[in-house]
């Protein structure tokens, strides 16, 4: 279900509402900062698979 640009609006109207324009800055950092780590945590674990499964590959084509 996309949000619709009258969506966006009431949250961010609501949002500065309750933490105000100054806090909205550091909440907006703070939230990408946790984007960013899920992002390599979840890429790490992706690369760490895909070496799993080339070994065992490895491991059958040598048999």
């Amino acid at each position: 279900m996309p949000i619709g640009i009258g969506s966006l609006l009431l949250i961010v109207f609501v949002a500065l509402l309750i933490f105000g324009p100054k806090k909205l800055p550091e909440l907006g950092k703070a939230a990408g900062n946790t984007l960013r780590e899920f992002k390599h945590a979840t890429k790490g674990l992706a690369d760490d698979e895909d070496e799993v499964v080339k070994k065992e590959v490895k491991k059958e084509e040598v048999k």
